[in-house]
């Protein structure tokens, strides 16, 4: 098949990509390079350096003629989208909009859409929680990313355009940028190594952190593999079903890499919301998609990464 990628000289993207290419598919990146890295980009795959924003992405699909896309291009920062609604809008419900225009022109055959299992329920009342869920989403990226799964209900509705939902946990692992909130792991890692000390982040009653499910992106990857044949028309949280404390993440990191340093307390921020943590059974069921990787396990091949840069 021949896949585009949006996003994919990004951290999650790449790793996506690399995938697809090992199982002999053919593979187009489309990235701005605003949070990504051309030498990310595998070099089997067809670059081009575009916004998803931007009208000359109907000339990519009119050359290339995808048969699916992965669309995993974002503005990424919840603290941000607070900040700017604006440009998270542009970017994460326009810009998603103009792929889906040339989906529909280009008779794309479907469309694995990257949302956030971690942000678009809120502060949910079912926990780990289930797709059946009515998310509450409280921050403008959330908001955004919900909103683009319903102008997929939308173009299905209208065109029939296949697609595919991924709702994403907390997602780490090589190539992850330390910084921003989505970071902390490689924000941990590279601060350790550099002799940086870290701010953890909290709410007042809560202060070891907020709880996460973290995922390696291996088994992201996987999930993205499985997303290709099933999961016709349906959401997918993809993560562990595993709780971890921001604090519990900091320790077990300063375990591996033997170092004792106490944390910055500091306050949450515009957008964190106290606890996330995702039911992952249908995936199990209707994607055949297990995650093979524990936290420790994760962390270990992290470090390693972070280490040899």
């Amino acid at each position: 098949m021949k896949i585009i990628v949006t996003g994919g000289a990004g951290f999650i993207g790449s790793n996506v990509v690399d995938e697809y290419i090992r199982l002999g598919h053919q593979v187009v990146v489309i990235d701005n390079l605003s949070s990504g890295f051309k030498h990310n980009v595998n070099p089997s795959a067809k670059f081009y350096e575009i916004d998803v924003r931007d009208k000359e992405i109907e000339k990519v699909f009119a050359a290339e003629k995808p048969d699916i896309i992965n669309h995993h291009a974002a503005q990424i920062s919840v603290p941000i989208s607070v900040q700017d609604p604006m440009l998270d809008a542009d970017v994460n419900a326009r810009g998603f909009l103009n792929i889906l225009q040339n989906c529909v022109k280009f008779n794309v055959k479907k469309v694995i859409f990257i949302s956030s299992g971690g942000a678009i329920y809120g502060e949910a009342s079912e926990y780990p929680t289930t797709e059946n869920y009515d998310p509450i989403p409280l921050s403008p990226y959330a908001i955004h990313k919900f909103i683009s799964e319903k102008y997929l209900h939308f173009y299905h509705h209208q065109y029939g355009l296949n697609y595919t939902v991924l709702r994403y946990a907390n997602v780490f692992g090589p190539r992850q940028i330390p910084h921003g909130e989505a970071g902390v792991v490689s924000i941990f890692i590279t601060n350790f190594r550099d002799s940086i000390t870290s701010k953890l982040y909290a709410f007042p009653n809560e202060p070891d952190g907020m709880i996460r499910d973290y995922v390696f992106v291996k088994d992201i990857v996987q999930a993205n593999v499985k997303a290709l044949n099933t999961g016709k028309l349906n959401s997918y949280n993809i993560g562990t079903g595993q709780e971890t404390t921001t604090g519990q993440l900091y320790r077990e990191i300063a375990r591996q890499m033997k170092v004792n340093v106490e944390p910055i307390p500091g306050e949450a921020r515009p957008g964190d919301i106290s606890r996330s943590c995702l039911n992952i059974a249908k995936a199990k069921i209707e994607l055949d998609w297990h995650p093979q990787y524990s936290l420790q396990k994760g962390i270990k091949e992290t470090i390693q990464y972070f280490k040899k840069k």
